[in-house]
């Protein structure tokens, strides 16, 4: 049977899911989740595509991303995997693949439905009984580790370099925008 297509348009912000290979939890082992948190942020950096928020649960991935202008959706998943897959590879001997093939997604309409999936990857972590509070969950957003891309952006669009907290329209996340180093001193 034929995997079916994904439908995608150019410019567009997607929230994308993707499961461990037979949803083993992978991802407990803090070295594999690191790497997968690395690998978001190296093909972003290389401007592949803009990271708005991201978990790395034990089992699964989630991530609303917005693809570059010479990337299609499928190309930001599949180097995020790829890349993810071998270094773990390199890192801990397995026999067994690191994901399941394929993912889902669901391209964001607007901002309410941007909010709704923010909302969701944050409690992510929560809902399944890993924390009690979102921000001490260590494999996401909230974690302070990574700077986010600002949305709505348009595909192409450079990447903000500043760190103030200028959202687009967005309500300014603390949490995201500093590190915990920052808001520490700002007590």
């Amino acid at each position: 049977m034929a995997r079916p297509k994904h439908r995608t348009k150019s410019g567009a912000t997607y929230f994308v899911t993707t499961d461990t290979w037979e949803r083993r939890e992978l991802f407990r082992k803090p070295l594999m989740a690191e790497i997968v948190e690395t690998k978001i942020f190296e093909y972003r950096d290389k401007g592949s595509y803009f990271v708005h928020r991201y978990v790395v649960m034990p089992d699964h991935s989630h991530i609303i991303l917005t693809p570059g202008m010479a990337t299609t959706l499928e190309k930001a998943v599949g180097l995020l995997k790829g890349g993810s897959s071998f270094e773990i590879g390199k890192s801990v001997a397995m026999k067994f693949p690191v994901w399941h093939e394929g993912f889902t997604e669901h391209q964001i309409r607007d901002f309410h439905d941007y909010e709704t999936h923010v909302r969701y990857i944050d409690s992510n972590p929560v809902k399944a009984g890993l924390v009690k509070e979102p921000i001490e969950y260590p494999h996401c957003s909230l974690n302070g580790k990574y700077r986010l891309d600002v949305w709505p952006i348009a595909s192409g669009a450079k990447a903000p370099s500043s760190d103030e907290p200028a959202t687009a329209g967005l309500k300014p996340r603390p949490s995201v925008v500093y590190s915990r180093k920052e808001e520490s001193n700002k007590g």
